[in-house]
């Protein structure tokens, strides 16, 4: 007993009821006086590995060594980086990196991560330098340098982060906290420990027991949906850049790549030596620790006409081949085209009239039940309207395996109410909803799923980041089959035009795969941005018979989805579906890399 933690809760009552035992031996005598005992067993769980899903181990619990220098000066730098391995250009770096602000006075406490090897050196050399102290302990240790954003970090080793955070972003700070998979999942990673709960009479003989024991669980390893090689491609894509990249299978909702840019490094925010890299990250005006996909809704500009189209196709406002002049006095086109004779050439041409006049045609429908009442009957469409859109999973969270998911925003007959101050609101005054502008929000998750959607004609699973908990599969709700209010029919019909987009004379021809026999289905927006340049976004899928991917991009003042996001997406679905890029793209690869770099 002496290897137990053992708690002892004292109970005197004169007339006990018998105990729930797991086997009661017999009942007690009521009489007695019994002592509640809580024995945690001494065996603790190793926490469970995250790995992706190829099982290569990307996060892990190991030995972490610690060199911790003497607080007074003088430090004999030069002497110290030979004995670390580390010029002297290194190790002055290391130990920037490790201060929590550039001011930090001299002898500021100072530990820094070391290898295994040098870890060793230091302690053979320990005579010679009294002044270091070396300490080894078991902490999470990273074995990547991307998905930061997705594997996030054990709350109990981000202590300090979550200190300089409050201190430099206190208003943001909630929004700042992002625990990743280490956090959704900490209760299935940390396994559990046993617990027995005897019943014990003064004599010291057990009598039954108080309560139901713990059986003593191992923490479970992760297996990620994320394909990490195509993680780390899609991140030199994005780099310093705004934005966000989200690529999923549509046939399962398993999210292949993750990427919220700026991008930084996942061991960041619990590394002891980071301190000023954190610093750095916390002043960014980039925001990047703000994860981009799952918390920022913004307006999808373009992308969205794809799901007006599908619910007026839906609602009988038009048909496949349903034509509209482009009428720049209705709102201006920045494309150069032919009048728009069918949906298919309004969506390759991504004609803004074109959309205005479908939605207004779903807007402005007055049923003969209504035709003396055109303002109960406008509430009336925007309101069904408003229900066949959110069955894309719109205006609610999907409920993706990752903290803190944002709903989205779609508005509502009684938010223009009140936002117009009057009911009398006509359809010239939300027509920006036609295309995917105004007070409409969606976040990156909820584009590339609408993208899937599109892909399966109507149906989805939930787009989730883990495909198996220990031997068994994802959570149970990512194998249930969800299907939107629009019949595959009517999202079918969509596909020529996605697909027209990609090709001559459509806004993405440019980014065509075509020449590597893939032929891809996408739209292309373009997000105004009153606050600077515009936002780029784009969404498709591949192969546009036979989907394998699904992406989603939105590149923050990029420009036109066209020249900024589109070519990142077809990278992508070029790089999965065929695993290298081929040499007609490798010139306008390195560019966008070069881009991401720097940051623009």
């Amino acid at each position: 007993m002496s290897l137990l933690t053992v708690f002892l809760v004292l109970v005197t009552c004169s007339s006990l009821q018998q105990p729930q035992t797991d086997i009661p031996p017999q009942a007690p005598d009521t009489s007695i006086v019994y002592t509640k005992r809580r024995i945690v067993l001494p065996e603790v769980p190793q926490r469970g590995r995250i790995l992706d899903r190829h099982d290569s181990v990307l996060v892990a619990t190991r030995p972490q060594y610690r060199l911790k220098l003497p607080r007074r000066p003088p430090l004999d730098t030069l002497a110290l980086g030979q004995l670390l391995g580390w010029g002297p250009t290194t190790l002055r770096k290391r130990i920037a990196d490790a201060l929590p602000y550039e001011e930090a006075p001299a002898g500021y406490p100072v530990q820094l991560r070391l290898t295994a090897a040098e870890a060793a050196r230091v302690r053979r050399k320990s005579r010679d330098w009294p002044t270091l102290t070396l300490t080894e302990s078991r902490q999470r240790t990273y074995t990547t340098s991307v998905g930061a954003h997705v594997l996030g970090y054990s709350a109990a080793e981000a202590e300090a982060f979550y200190s300089q955070a409050k201190r430099y972003r206190r208003g943001r700070f909630y929004q700042l906290r992002n625990s990743g998979l280490e956090g959704y999942y900490n209760g299935i990673l940390n396994g559990r420990r046993g617990v027995l709960h005897p019943l014990v009479d003064a004599q010291g003989q057990t009598q039954g027991s108080w309560a139901p024991d713990t059986t003593f669980q191992q923490g479970q390893d992760l297996h990620m949906t994320l394909d990490v090689k195509l993680q780390a491609y899609a991140e030199q894509l994005l780099g310093r850049r705004k934005g966000y990249l989200v690529a999923l299978d549509p046939r399962t909702g398993e999210i292949l790549a993750y990427v919220s840019a700026p991008i930084y490094k996942p061991a960041t925010i619990t590394a002891p030596d980071l301190a000023g890299v954190r610093a750095k990250l916390l002043q960014q005006e980039g925001m990047p620790l703000i994860n981009r996909p799952a918390m920022r809704a913004n307006p999808p500009g373009s992308v969205f006409k794809l799901v007006n189209a599908a619910v007026a196709l839906q609602l009988g406002a038009i048909t496949p081949a349903t034509g509209f002049r482009c009428d720049q006095k209705l709102v201006s086109c920045v494309h150069k085209h032919p009048a728009p004779s069918n949906l298919t050439a309004g969506l390759k041409y991504s004609c803004n009239p074109y959309f205005y006049q479908v939605m207004g045609k779903l807007i402005n429908y007055v049923p003969d039940s209504l035709v003396q009442d055109t303002v109960a009957a406008r509430h009336v469409n925007l309101a069904e309207w408003r229900r066949y859109v959110r069955s894309f999973g719109l205006d609610s969270v999907l409920g993706v395996d990752i903290p803190r998911e944002a709903p989205g925003f779609l508005p509502t007959p009684e938010y223009y109410d009140k936002a117009r101050g009057t009911t009398r609101w006509r359809y010239r005054s939300i027509y920006s909803l036609s295309i995917g502008q105004g007070e409409i929000n969606m976040t990156g998750l909820q584009m590339a799923n609408m993208a899937a959607i599109i892909a399966n004609r109507g149906w989805y699973y939930p787009p989730h980041l883990v495909r198996s908990v220990g031997d068994d599969g994802p959570l149970p709700r990512f194998t249930k089959k969800r299907y939107t209010l629009v019949d595959s029919a009517h999202l079918a019909a969509l596909i020529p035009g996605m697909m027209a987009v990609m090709q001559k004379g459509g806004t993405a021809d440019a980014s065509s795969l075509e020449d590597v026999s893939i032929t891809v289905a996408g739209k292309t927006g373009t997000v105004q941005n009153d606050e600077g340049d515009d936002h780029a976004a784009f969404v498709g899928f591949a192969p546009a018979d036979n989907p394998q991917i699904a992406v989603a991009v939105y590149i923050e003042n990029g420009g036109f989805g066209a020249d900024a996001a589109a070519p990142c997406a077809a990278l992508v679905m070029e790089k999965y579906l065929r695993g290298n890029i081929a040499p007609k793209r490798k010139r306008w690869e390195a560019r966008i890399q070069s881009r991401a770099r720097h940051g623009y």
